[in-house]
């Protein structure tokens, strides 16, 4: 992933330092194994435990004759190791140590992505309880339908980020899975119980069953939770964008002293992040497809999935741990106009008590199909005239005559709209 969207501590995962560290976890892991079973004398371990290490430009150096990075890698730990080294890579294949080792990798993303999460879910929670009794007009279709609290959309993303938690921690489970089987998983060269033991070792379970592979699925599900993160991402910055536009106006990103919106035109104070947000999710998406594509292999493997796995399993995480940073300084910052929102839902004159209205004759005899069809009218009239919903339904004799002063009161009140919040927030453990 390019620097522009990478954080530091993530970086430092995919970083070759740390991919080589965790092949030498893995090859010490094997080594500690085979010696608690009498396999590898105590001196050879000691030796490897000792000597163990590499040198990144050195297996650079060597991979550039070898052509096959592993080897390299084996090669400079047998030069910095000596005689003990033959107990090296023994019994293993490299699928071995590299998906066993990309298994730790993407545990430490997932733990940093876990953080995320939890850092934006705290920053909604607040949010949803500062806004909790700011009206504002709830849309659909991009219509004025009804009044609501502008609190429930952040709790609404909060309760979206609650079960991006848990997929991510699923997520982690699932993919937390060492495999020390052997070229074709059958463990030929090396019992089980070393698998086991160098799996408790690194902190991972071992493998019901592999080919030479680890099965892709459980890539691909971690590939599909990290994209469903950043829908919740999109969702949230596509809403921002529509409530920044000029003739919206309800909230809007910071705007930073310095900040310029645009190369032409002064004035102009574009969503510059939640755009970058919604477009960034796309890549995930992609990504997606390509984790999904990976899990169907020749026979008992090839190496189609690895050249795709170097791309796409640490941008997808890179991208997702830079996305929720972002996603999380966006909502914290985020300008809110209160008064705009309630000049927004005088626009209609109070259409949105039409369901309100309709529900009240419903309850008074009147049929549904008549009340809709007289309603209808009264809200098309009053959009003409530019009178008020209210004042144009009480113009109808049939009306007058039909409801109370209680009735009409009862009707034309923004309590229902918002008498249930706390009801809602209970349920998501806002409040």
């Amino acid at each position: 992933m390019i620097e522009r969207y990478t954080l530091p501590g993530m970086s430092k995962i995919w970083e070759l330092s740390n991919r080589y560290q965790c092949w030498l976890d893995v090859e010490i892991a094997v080594c500690k194994a085979l010696y608690e079973l009498g396999i590898i004398p105590e001196e050879d371990f000691q030796q490897i435990e000792a000597k163990a290490d590499f040198d990144e430009e050195r297996i650079a150096e060597i991979e550039s004759v070898t052509k096959h990075d592993i080897i390299a890698f084996l090669n400079n730990l047998q030069e910095n190791i000596g005689p003990a080294s033959r107990w090296i890579h023994y019994g293993l294949t490299s699928s071995d140590v590299l998906d066993t080792a990309t298994a730790l990798q993407l545990k430490q993303a997932g733990e940093i992505i876990l953080r995320d999460l939890i850092s934006l879910l705290e920053i909604l929670k607040i949010k949803a309880k500062e806004y909790k009794d700011t009206l504002c007009i709830g849309r659909t279709h991009g219509i004025h339908a009804e009044p609501t609290s502008f609190g429930l959309k952040f709790a609404l993303w909060f309760d979206e980020t609650q079960r991006n938690i848990h997929r991510m921690d699923k997520a982690i489970e699932e993919i937390s899975v060492g495999k020390i089987s052997g070229a074709v998983g059958n463990y030929a060269h090396l019992e089980p119980e070393v698998e086991s033991k160098a799996c408790t070792f690194l902190e991972l379970r071992p493998a019901k069953i592999t080919t030479q592979v680890i099965s892709r699925d459980a890539h691909a599900e971690y590939m599909a939770v990290l994209a469903i993160i950043g829908t919740t991402i999109e969702k949230i910055a596509l809403e921002i964008r529509h409530l920044q536009r000029t003739e919206v106006g309800e909230a809007a990103e910071n705007f930073s002293k310095g900040q310029q919106g645009s190369s032409a035109m002064p004035h102009k104070k574009n969503p510059i992040v939640s755009e970058q947000l919604c477009g960034l999710a796309r890549i995930l998406r992609s990504n997606l497809i390509a984790a999904l594509e990976n899990n169907a292999l020749w026979h008992e493997r090839d190496i189609s999935h690895s050249s795709v796995e170097r791309i796409i399993l640490p941008d997808s995480t890179i991208l997702v741990d830079y996305m929720l940073n972002k996603t999380a300084d966006l909502i914290e910052n985020l300008i809110v106009y209160p008064e705009k929102m309630q000049e927004n839902l005088e626009i209609t004159g109070g259409q949105y008590f039409s369901q309100a209205l309709l529900l009240k004759l419903t309850a008074k005899g009147v049929s549904r199909e008549k009340g809709y069809k007289i309603i209808q009218e009264i809200a098309f009239r009053g959009r003409e005239t530019g009178n008020s919903f209210r004042d144009t339904a009480l113009e109808e004799n049939f009306l007058q005559d039909l409801l109370s002063d209680e009735d009409i009161k009862e009707v034309f009140s923004y309590n229902r709209y918002t008498r249930h919040i706390d009801h809602i927030y209970r349920k998501l453990g806002i409040i």
